[in-house]
């Protein structure tokens, strides 16, 4: 493939679809009708189940036969007392979700990379690729699967009881194709509570929703236009074009995914359920420690607590440090798609991190460099820092490693080419209202202005932003990035 947004076709309901919109509206309307807890959580998972069938029936059966599985193999843990056979169940759970998934999303990898391996070495190839369609948010509700099977193991909670309940975990709808990664703690307590109709938690759900509506359908399609033509043929453009390509697509990559996030958040509202926020304005970030901070919360401290600690975490030898940090980060990486330029993603961002620890340690003893890296001039400096190892790394977060090579060669060549191939004023219009969103964000400025604003007004505010993002919508728009993750 050439281009840089490999993406597969989908044919499913998307959130910003008219055919989500009956079906959010059906949905909505029998969940506040009925009175019953137990009534609501089934009516949620008829509609979750009915969701991802319209991706796809077989692997939507796949997933619910799994789910049930994992129910049954946790409640058998729960009641078991020797910790050989407690070990060889979470054995068996890990073995079939992982296999699931290393099976859809990792086996023409593997069969791919030792085709390639012979024909570079003139030797035979018996290695063919299969025709494998990867279910829709496997990497997502496998590590959720995971997570229970762990916590259950280690009796962080006890297995669920309720079937609908656990099921429902697994298959919530806002974000079982993108996440947030929920915990099994947090989400199965939540669907012990009665929910109560609640306006402000409405307004709230509405706010999310239109909020990610707007960062996926205006912004995040806006840089799209302008990165995709230049990544498609890198050769041909200036350096100037590309590092603003390069930009382009890192934005798009934040506000595209965000805005899934977004809008996973605020219909979780919706129903009373409240999930992660999985973004807090990353490229703030001074650091790349502070930036995985900030960027896919619900993964990285997924990585964190399932991955990295269980190596050993930071307390341990200076080098096994290291070890657990390219470790988590590779696969971190991996985990993003089944390609080595995902690897070398993870890497570079393994390296950073490495490289950030050993600095911060070298700088314990030198108080000076210290206190003038808290200044001003010092926290530029690392804010660029970072920002461009980030920007750099985005360059590997697509398919192709050829396209990805041309990119970094043109990013530092001055040889002539053309500019990008659309007007830039809409782009740095977009950059401006970005950067005034930050400003907001960082003050706090619309927590302080929505309580003072009366209803009627932020009625009108909602409907003016739903109209503008009608309004600047692009003609074409694609589905989420993270659908092909």
């Amino acid at each position: 493939m050439n281009q840089i947004n490999a993406e597969v076709v989908h044919t499913g309901m998307s959130f910003y679809e008219s055919a989500f919109v009956l079906f959010f509206l059906v949905t909505f309307t029998l969940y506040w009708l009925l009175p019953n807890r137990n009534a609501r959580n089934f009516v949620l998972l008829v509609a979750s189940g009915t969701f991802y069938a319209t991706w796809s029936r077989e692997l939507a059966f796949l997933v619910i036969c799994t789910t049930v599985v994992d129910y049954l193999l946790m409640r058998w843990l729960e009641r078991e007392s020797r910790n050989s056979r407690r070990k060889s169940i979470l054995i068996l759970s890990l073995v079939m979700n992982l296999g699931i998934l290393v099976y859809f999303k990792y086996t023409n990898f593997f069969l791919g990379s030792l085709q390639e391996l012979c024909l570079n070495l003139g030797m035979p190839s018996f290695f063919v690729t299969l025709k494998i369609a990867a279910p829709l948010g496997i990497s997502f509700y496998t590590f959720e699967a995971v997570s229970y099977a762990v916590d259950v193991y280690h009796r962080r909670i006890q297995a669920e009881k309720n079937l609908i309940s656990f099921m429902l975990f697994i298959l919530f709808f806002p974000h079982l194709l993108c996440g947030p990664i929920v915990r099994p703690g947090d989400f199965l307590t939540q669907t012990r509570r009665h929910k109560k109709w609640d306006w402000l938690r409405m307004e709230t759900g509405v706010q999310y929703f239109l909020m990610g509506l707007f960062k996926k359908l205006v912004i995040a399609e806006r840089m799209a236009m302008y990165c995709d033509p230049v990544f498609l043929h890198p050769e041909y453009y200036s350096a100037s074009a590309i590092w603003l390509a390069v930009l382009c697509f890192s934005l798009r990559i934040y506000f595209d995914f965000s805005g899934y996030s977004d809008m996973a958040v605020g219909l979780a509202h919706m129903f009373g359920y409240k999930l992660i926020q999985n973004f807090n304005m990353p490229y703030l970030s001074l650091n790349v420690s502070e930036f995985w901070r900030r960027w896919h919360i619900s993964l990285s401290s997924w990585l964190r607590d399932y991955l990295f600690i269980p190596l050993g975490g930071s307390r341990c030898e200076s080098w096994k440090i290291t070890r657990n940090l390219m470790i988590t980060m590779v696969l971190g990486g991996l985990w993003h798609g089944a390609n080595w330029t995902f690897l070398i993603w993870g890497g570079l961002h393994g390296s950073y991190l490495v490289i950030h620890r050993y600095f911060r340690d070298w700088c314990k003893n030198r108080p000076m460099l210290s206190a003038w890296l808290q200044s001003y001039a010092g926290i530029v400096v690392r804010w660029a820092l970072t920002s461009s190892s980030v920007l750099i790394a985005w360059v590997f977060f697509q398919p192709n490693i050829n396209v990805s090579l041309s990119i970094i060669k043109q990013m530092f060549s001055f040889s002539p080419g053309i500019s990008l191939p659309f007007p830039t004023q809409c782009l740095w219009m977009l950059m401006i209202l970005i950067a005034i969103c930050h400003y907001a964000g960082i003050y706090r400025l619309w927590q302080r202005w929505q309580y003072r604003v009366p209803a009627p007004c932020m009625g009108c505010a909602y409907a003016f932003t739903f109209c503008l993002i009608l309004l600047l919508t692009p003609e074409f728009t694609k589905t989420f990035m993270y659908f092909n993750f």
